[in-house]
């Protein structure tokens, strides 16, 4: 996997610049891990007994996406993309028959209208609200990385059960 493919981080810029650019690597890089793989490959679970595949983490990660920036920041009312099931769970996991083009489709506009949120912001104290708890854009940011960051620790661990591929 070449690192060019991914965003370089603002090393000496201004925090805001400095949170979107690391983010932004973060999106690049579970990119990078579902690259060339075939879409039974992003449906493996290949770490028995999770469930979790690379086509799940993405889907997980466009509904995070849609939940922080759309509905907490932006304050809109975007349901899930992928609904519960009769028993009201989440099924952004569940791929077995999950149209992968349209995971994918979903997930980059989903980051590209966060994009969008985030430049939108007046400062890194603008906030939004779930229920009556404020958050501001700063924790949003910093919670996303967090998120990613943890997700593609699951993702290197997935790649390198399907393919043997490794690296950052």
């Amino acid at each position: 996997m070449i690192d060019e493919q991914r965003t370089r981080p603002v090393l000496t810029g201004d925090e805001r610049a400095t949170l979107t650019s690391i983010l932004q690597r973060q999106r690049d890089t579970l990119m990078m891990k579902c690259a060339g793989l075939t879409e039974q490959q992003l449906r493996t679970r290949a770490v028995a007994p999770s469930g979790l595949s690379l086509l799940g983490l993405v889907r997980h990660l466009a509904e995070v996406e849609r939940g922080w920036f759309r509905n907490v920041l932006a304050g809109e009312d975007v349901r899930g993309y992928f609904p519960g099931n009769e028993a009201g769970e989440w099924t952004e996991f569940d791929v077995e028959d999950a149209d992968v083009a349209d995971s994918f489709r979903i997930w980059e506009e989903t980051c590209e209208r966060s994009r969008a949120i985030v430049d939108a912001a007046e400062s890194l104290n603008a906030t939004g609200h779930f229920g009556d708890q404020p958050y501001s854009l700063h924790y949003i940011l910093t919670h996303m990385i967090e998120e990613y960051a943890r997700h593609n620790g699951h993702a290197d661990l997935l790649r390198e059960a399907i393919d043997g591929t490794t690296g950052e």
